[in-house]
């Protein structure tokens, strides 16, 4: 089951756990997800973002329609602030930086996502390292914009794939861990009805 980190009359904030996707997928055995089991608690839960099945961390969701309109448009305007967890292979050059590079589906190989500086759409994510382990490093990552898959593309072409990722890390990084090592572990935002600027946290879990 997710953690709830947060419920009042409008919104309900949890911590998905890898594994579990946001919103159903197509099939009988793609029904059961982290929308599904909000609303046994909170029947009104309507989903605002997504986190993809094997990223853990916060979600924030709308028990109303007008709370999930709100809430929908900061995630348009990009107000929310998010910052991910991530650890991956090597140690790169510098202690932060910016990735800008834009991505479009992969159609021959959806759901993939790749970078294509012609057709696709822009995207931006900032990074900051936060400890060296030997041949690998973990670190901070903060979407500006967000696409599917963005944080897993973007650490690819910095050469520096996030472990555990078996859609983009090869071999034997796809499997150097049991489960992909990226986590949401901050979400701020403002509360949909009171405007009060709000900060919620699951604590990285590796």
């Amino acid at each position: 089951m997710p953690d709830y980190i947060h419920s009042d009359e409008h919104i309900v904030v949890v911590s998905k756990p890898a594994g579990l996707l946001s919103v159903p997928g197509r099939g009988e055995d793609k029904q059961d997800c982290l929308w599904r089991r909000v609303q046994q608690r909170f029947p009104t839960a309507r989903i605002v973002h997504r986190l993809d099945q094997a990223t853990s961390g916060l979600l924030i969701l709308a028990l109303s329609a007008e709370t999930h309109r709100q809430l929908s448009m900061q995630f348009e305007r990009r107000t929310p602030v998010k910052r991910y967890q991530a650890i991956v292979a090597g140690v790169p050059d510098a202690t932060e930086g910016r990735v800008e590079l834009p991505l479009r589906c992969d159609w021959d190989n959806r759901p993939r996502q790749m970078v294509d500086p012609v057709a696709g759409k822009a995207a931006c994510t900032e990074w900051k390292q936060l400890e060296v382990l030997q041949d690998r490093t973990r670190l901070a990552l903060y979407p500006i914009t967000g696409r599917s898959h963005q944080l897993r593309v973007h650490m690819l072409a910095m050469g520096h794939p996030i472990l555990g990722d078996g859609f983009y890390a090869p071999p034997p990084l796809d499997s150097a861990a049991d489960r992909l090592l990226l986590h949401a572990e901050q979400l701020e935002l403002e509360h949909p009805v009171t405007g009060e600027w709000m900060r919620f946290f699951a604590p990285c879990p590796f």
